[in-house]
């Protein structure tokens, strides 16, 4: 604590939400989706948010990169509160939404040629930053395609490159909607690999939302659960397995317990929302 009663920023979380509720609608057909949910995440951390389906899990990245604002309640980033749109992050979907004209290497350094922040330090060192997209795309093991199209790659190539836009332009949080739900199983499996190693080596703050409780406690170092709609935080997890994590780890007593305490956690927020 500081001397003027100030939290000091090492020991303020980065990400900051504070009984935050959302309300669609007007008056008369209002839904509430999201209702006074708070959690803390630390820099650098990689934390993880499931739930039933419909719970809001998506509506909540979209609360933390500020493309919509709560009805209640606050986003604070860094101790400022969010009201807008902020540009320190990076996202990544289930669709890769790769511009099918542009090759892979292009697709990459997109972000840096219409982010406003990089535009100019895009066209003053554009060399360097395709060598940044060409490390990004060797560490993914897609070196050797960087001049191929999205229709010449599988899906899971095409998921890898859309990793390495979401982080080429250095973004401090970068939000995963599901990017892995689309592909096969030892697809997904390879690409959890690759982006744990992206963030063991880029040190970003990771906000990764799935449907996949086996992904989640891979990744993740902090594990949030939520209940049904209207969304709320039910459980706090942490995830103690030391990094660098390896595929064997899933086959493991131990990891499969912690899926399964979620999964209980999970059955009971759809039973409560069932009653």
């Amino acid at each position: 604590m500081a001397d003027n009663g100030v939290p000091n920023s090492e020991t303020r979380p980065f990400i900051d939400l504070k009984k935050v509720s959302l309300i669609y609608g007007e008056e008369e057909e209002q839904t509430l989706a999201i209702d006074r949910l708070s959690m803390s995440i630390e820099r650098g951390s990689f934390v993880a948010v499931v739930g039933p389906s419909g719970c809001g899990k998506s509506t909540l990245l979209k609360l933390v990169s500020g493309l919509i604002t709560p009805s209640q309640g606050d986003v604070v980033i860094e101790g400022a509160k969010v009201t807008g749109p902020i540009q320190k992050v990076g996202m990544a979907f289930q669709n890769p939404l790769l511009m099918p004209w542009r090759t892979t290497l292009r697709n990459v350094v997109l972000p840096m040629e219409i982010v406003e922040r990089s535009i100019l330090r895009f066209r003053k060192h554009e060399a360097a930053h395709l060598e940044k997209a060409r490390q990004l795309l060797a560490s993914v093991g897609l070196n050797a395609f960087e001049n191929k199209y999205p229709w010449q790659l599988s899906g899971g190539m095409q998921q890898r490159a859309s990793l390495c836009r979401a982080i080429i332009h250095n973004p401090e949080i970068l939000m995963l909607d599901e990017p892995f739900g689309a592909l096969d199983s030892f697809t997904r499996e390879e690409l959890w690999q690759a982006m744990q190693d992206l963030w063991l080596k880029e040190k970003f703050t990771a906000l990764l939302i799935t449907h996949d409780l086996r992904e989640a406690v891979f990744l993740a170092d902090v594990i949030y659960v939520m209940s049904g709609r209207p969304g709320k935080i039910v459980s706090r997890r942490e995830v103690n397995f030391p990094r660098r994590r390896h595929l064997e780890l899933t086959s493991s007593p131990q990891f499969t317990d912690v899926v399964e305490e979620l999964r209980q956690f999970i059955a009971g927020a759809r039973s409560q929302q069932a009653a």
